[in-house]
């Protein structure tokens, strides 16, 4: 089947469809394409996502590869990294995974409000003047 003909049936977007009728293949436009969201998003919709620990493994790789981001003595992502392998190769439960990727979104939601703050002191280095709001009367 002709790639761009899999990528309308699988509802690709209009940029992908586009990029795709440039290339003569399907394994071509795999090995030259440099949009990894388009190849997740291709593998998701076909036949190769039923191999689920190759794609557990996958995103195990692609979490590790940005721990260098998070700060010295922060182990939930890592902890969460660590139980999403074991569980891919069927050495964890789904509440073990479910617990460690509770912890792992709750340092990543602490990352971001710290680094929003951090943005917003930059900005706005003084402190706003805070006035209580009176009630409102009902008339």
């Amino acid at each position: 089947m002709e790639l761009s003909t899999i990528l309308i049936r699988t509802g690709a977007c209009l940029d992908a469809r586009i990029w795709a009728k440039t290339q003569p293949d399907l394994e071509t436009a795999w090995r030259e394409c440099k949009r990894s969201d388009w190849m997740l998003w291709l593998i998701a919709r076909t036949t190769l996502s039923q191999d689920d620990s190759r794609l557990r493994f996958m995103a195990c790789d692609f979490a590790e590869a940005v721990l260098i981001y998070v700060p010295a003595g922060e182990d939930r992502p890592r902890r969460a990294i660590e139980c999403a392998r074991r569980f891919a190769a069927g050495d964890a439960t789904r509440a073990e995974m479910d617990a460690v990727g509770d912890a792992a979104w709750t340092a990543a939601g602490d990352a971001a409000g710290d680094a929003q703050s951090d943005i917003i002191r930059r900005y706005f280095p003084e402190c706003p003047e805070i006035k209580p709001e009176l009630p409102h009367k009902a008339v």
